[in-house]
């Protein structure tokens, strides 16, 4: 995918430096990414999800803050308010280059200044953080033992990460005016949020906090055995399929038909999301995973084939079900139906000359509740029967593959 080093001016003039990573078609929306507090825009997981994302027709800018990696500036002269500042400027820069950000993407305290950033973009569509703090005041538990001496000497040098950094007590000041979270219950934007139930740096709690104070559409994924900073690829290939399906809903991609992955109506289409198991799933309106379990190498990222099948038939059974009881205005209350894959000895062909033949089954468990007679919740069993997915898994199925190059 082409990428393109940029430069723009910051909160204060000095210049940033950025990457535009670019899909290869015309992209059907723009994305900022907000690195990780004291990181660069080259971190891992900042890299990994923007070149993810343009796989998806997604433009991502992600950029140095002030006094970070290849920007200009002084970091001690900086702090959680320049930081959305900066954020907005990186918003006003992509605005004129391409198009306005539809997407504000942030990583740990990155997170939490998208959070701030948000409400005063007013074309801006939906936000992502990603093991971000509720709070920006959170981030003063990584210098905790160097606060008293900051505040009565104004100026600490303190070691984050390994490297060292000045911090100044306007630092502490700025972040006590971001303490609460109010802020993020009158967002008013579409709000998705990734942490690790095992990141030692921003406890899962501070995810459950932003969760809490949002209002809907809002939205959680848990990123299962994964660190704060995403050092694995799977997660982060992992985090840019989500956000680019779940982005879909709130922004939609209206250059579809240019692009060269576009599905028509009434296909599916299948790529890799990765190079084991998970695949990415597409057709014309929605955008999926499909993945296989840990145990036999897969990510468990998504449902597996065989569970998206039984998921095919238990929505067509149900839907089949409870429009036969609408129309015939059956006190249904509800339905719920469990089931299960299994492979079975053909019991006509036990002795076989030709070998051991084993027979498909699946078994469908289906609760009605209601009031409802025993001859209705016959004739509701016979309906499910009628399921068009149920037909045409009992019909006789010709596949045919066609080679394409």
């Amino acid at each position: 995918m082409p990428k393109e080093k940029v430069t723009f001016q910051g909160h204060d003039g000095e210049m940033l430096a950025g990457m535009l990573e670019l899909p290869s078609s015309t992209p059907r929306a723009c994305a900022i990414f907000a690195h990780c507090f004291t990181c660069s825009k080259d971190i891992a997981a900042a890299s990994r999800i923007s070149r993810a994302l343009t796989r998806h027709g997604i433009a991502v800018l992600r950029f140095d803050f002030t006094g970070l990696g290849n920007s200009d500036g002084d970091f001690a002269n900086t702090n959680f308010s320049s930081n959305v500042d900066d954020l907005l400027a990186a918003s006003a820069f992509l605005e004129t280059k391409l198009m306005s950000p539809a997407l504000l993407i942030g990583h740990s305290l990155g997170g939490a200044a998208v959070l701030v950033a948000a409400s005063r973009l007013p074309e801006l569509k939906a936000v992502v953080t990603i093991g971000a703090p509720a709070s920006a005041q959170h981030v003063e538990h990584l210098f905790s033992d160097s606060k008293q001496a900051i505040l009565e000497h104004n100026e600490q040098t303190v070691n984050l990460g390994g490297r060292e950094f000045n911090i100044k007590k306007q630092f502490i000041e700025d972040l006590a005016r971001y303490a609460s979270t109010n802020h993020i219950g009158t967002l008013r934007k579409a709000l998705l949020v990734f942490h690790s139930p095992i990141d030692n740096i921003v406890p899962i709690d501070e995810a459950s906090r932003i969760f809490t104070a949002a209002r809907h559409p809002k939205s959680f994924v848990s990123l299962d055995r994964a660190d704060h900073l995403l050092s694995r690829t799977e997660d982060s290939e992992y985090v840019a399929a989500v956000i680019s399906a779940w982005a879909s809903k709130f922004v939609p991609d209206e250059n579809a038909v240019e692009q060269a992955a576009s599905v028509a109506p009434g296909e599916v289409r299948v790529d890799e999301a990765d190079k084991k198991f998970a695949r990415t799933i597409q057709t014309d309106s929605h955008v999926y995973l499909a993945d296989e379990p840990t145990k036999v190498g897969g990510g468990n990222r998504g449902p597996d084939p065989y569970e998206y099948l039984l998921s095919a038939l238990g929505a067509c059974t149900s839907m089949t079900i409870r429009m036969y009881a609408n129309h015939k205005k059956i006190p249904l209350e509800d339905v719920s139906i469990t089931l299960r894959h299994t492979r079975e000895h053909e019991k006509d062909c036990e002795n076989c000359e030709s070998g051991e033949r084993m027979l498909d089954v699946i078994e469908r468990d289906i609760a009605l509740v209601g009031d409802l007679d025993e001859s209705v919740r016959a004739r509701l069993m016979e309906i499910a029967d009628r399921c068009p997915v149920h037909r045409t898994l009992e019909n006789e199925i010709s596949i045919r593959s066609n080679a394409l190059r």
